[in-house]
């Protein structure tokens, strides 16, 4: 009874090794898979230019008298630093400071001025600190007049090791797994249909099912690779830390993954040639990647490209990775971003599927 499932079981692994053995000997696909993206760990880990920021988005919760009381020109200065909503829930507030919606949650206890602030902007999380740290300050004189009589306790939403490169990991694994996928997919149709390979797999007695199950099985693979390598590299030589449910990234990741081969099949699906098809990829991919916050936070782009970026798959990789591995969300936090992105690769790949034609014309 086993021979027939081994006999299955063979065509799907000549195919996949021999996919792979063909994705290692390329050169340049080894090289824009892993190298070029690594590259920009690198240099995202070792250099960090200043950012002028903004407002600092502050969420006053329940009663602060140190910040209600505050005298007419402090107030002013005060306002014209930190842009203030005001909430009663204390955990919401932390809530929306870990995802990135606000950039300080402030309560009082006592005399102590508690800020809970996240890390996520490093630049806004100094500023953050120094500010208040100058408003405990200047009430301590303006108001009292006496020796210090209010303290402030600052406090990080995420994990006590967290460093700027958590930050940039997520994103740019998201845009090397898309730009592998992407490519792949997109270089394999072509380069089939121009070998007549695609005719010859149709005539052989290998199901269409084992064919693409082979492509996918590979990609993936690379895929967790990559993962494993970005990873390995930012634990190693830039202090990188997992925090949370991190272990929901791989799934979000085989996920990604299949979404942006769907979109490296459109890609080869419209075009003729096998260049042609890398190229579209590119078009599509690249734009995406800034502006899905790959490479730079996109708290500080026009309302409109932030409502824009909500539609493109690789937002929704970014986000759902840097909520499981570095904001210590819950494993529920993935299925979202893992949602979005099966119905998006669905969608694409029904309208690849209908553009597809077997001969180039």
């Amino acid at each position: 009874m086993s021979t027939p499932r081994t006999s299955r079981a063979t065509p799907f692994w000549a195919l996949s090794r021999a996919i792979l053995r063909g994705f290692v000997r390329d050169r340049t696909a080894v090289f824009f898979a892993v190298v070029f993206p690594l590259m920009f760990l690198v240099l995202f880990g070792g250099l960090f230019s200043d950012q002028s920021v903004g407002k600092v988005d502050m969420i006053v919760v329940g009663d602060v008298s140190l910040i209600d009381d505050l005298p007419a020109d402090a107030d002013a200065s005060f306002g014209a630093t930190f842009d203030v909503t005001h909430s009663d829930d204390l955990d919401d507030a932390i809530a929306q400071v870990r995802k990135g919606d606000a950039d300080v949650a402030v309560e009082q206890q006592g005399q102590t001025l508690v800020a809970h602030y996240t890390q996520t902007d490093p630049a806004k999380a100094g500023i953050t600190a120094g500010a208040l740290q100058a408003l405990v300050d200047g009430t301590n004189l303006a108001v009292t007049g006496q020796p210090p009589t209010y303290s402030l306790d600052v406090e990080s939403v995420e994990d006590e090791s967290l460093d700027t490169i958590q930050y940039y990991t997520p994103g740019l694994l998201g845009w090397a797994v898309a730009m592998s996928a992407a490519f792949g997919a997109a270089a394999t149709i072509q380069g089939w249909r121009q070998t007549k390979l695609l005719r010859r797999l149709q005539l052989a007695p290998v199901s269409t099912r084992t064919v693409v199950g082979a492509r996918v099985s590979v990609t993936v693979s690379v895929a967790l690779v990559q993962m494993a390598i970005f990873i390995g590299v930012g634990a190693l030589f830039f202090g990188l830390t997992l925090t949370g449910a991190w272990w929901m990234a791989i799934p979000l990741l085989v996920v990604g993954t299949l979404c942006f081969m769907s979109i490296g099949l459109l890609a080869g699906a419209i075009t003729k040639t096998q260049e042609g098809a890398v190229n579209a990829a590119n078009f599509m991919v690249l734009p995406m990647a800034f502006l899905s916050g790959s490479f730079f936070p996109l708290e500080g782009a026009p309302q409109w490209l932030q409502t824009f970026s909500q539609v493109l798959p690789l937002k929704h990789l970014n986000d759902g990775m840097l909520d499981v591995m570095v904001r210590g969300e819950p494993w529920t936090a993935a299925l979202l971003p893992m949602l979005f992105l099966a119905v998006f690769a669905t969608v694409v790949t029904l309208i690849a599927a209908r553009l597809f034609r077997w001969e180039t014309t």
